[in-house]
């Protein structure tokens, strides 16, 4: 596989150039489009993956459900359905756009695109990924928020997801 070309937009979403995956981590000027996808069960429980330890980005942390970058020239709507079945082996299933935000921190700025999928399993995950998924209520997420168990990233999307159900 070939270095991973990212697009580079701007807050709107327009693309303002490309590079690689390499010169994108690392600088939080430049801002590149991500997939989210919360997992949900009939219950109403979050599907959450514990990412490896081997990931350069909050590892051994819990996660969302899905997420991944959208490669240069692929559309938000193929880079979900890719990282979908890549991550959790799901083709297919009843997606709704959620919001989109940009997630800033000190290694990078994204322009995430969030969706939810109702999916009860079973799942195939990608043991090269993820160390482990399984479903979370709300509560016990919850009583995890700021303790180290969960990225970053996932505190301020359970936040904006809480927000889209009231």
């Amino acid at each position: 596989m070939g270095e991973e070309i990212l697009e580079i937009v701007d807050k709107t979403g327009e693309v303002i150039g490309r590079a690689s995956r390499a010169v994108i981590h690392g600088n939080n000027s430049l801002l590149h489009r991500v997939v989210h996808v919360l997992v949900v069960n009939s219950a109403g429980d979050i599907l959450l993956q514990k990412r490896s330890m081997n990931k350069d980005v909050a590892p051994g942390r819990w996660d969302t459900s899905v997420g991944g970058h959208v490669d240069a020239g692929e559309t938000v709507e193929d880079a979900l359905r890719r990282e979908m079945e890549e991550e959790l082996g799901i083709t297919g299933g009843d997606i709704m756009f959620l919001y989109s935000y940009i997630h800033s921190n000190p290694y990078e700025s994204e322009l995430v695109s969030s969706y939810v999928c109702l999916h009860d399993g079973p799942f195939n995950f990608s043991r090269e990924e993820i160390d482990e998924v399984r479903f979370w209520s709300l509560h016990e997420i919850k009583e995890r928020l700021g303790k180290g168990i969960l990225s970053d990233n996932f505190e301020e999307e359970f936040q904006r997801y809480l927000d889209s159900l009231s």
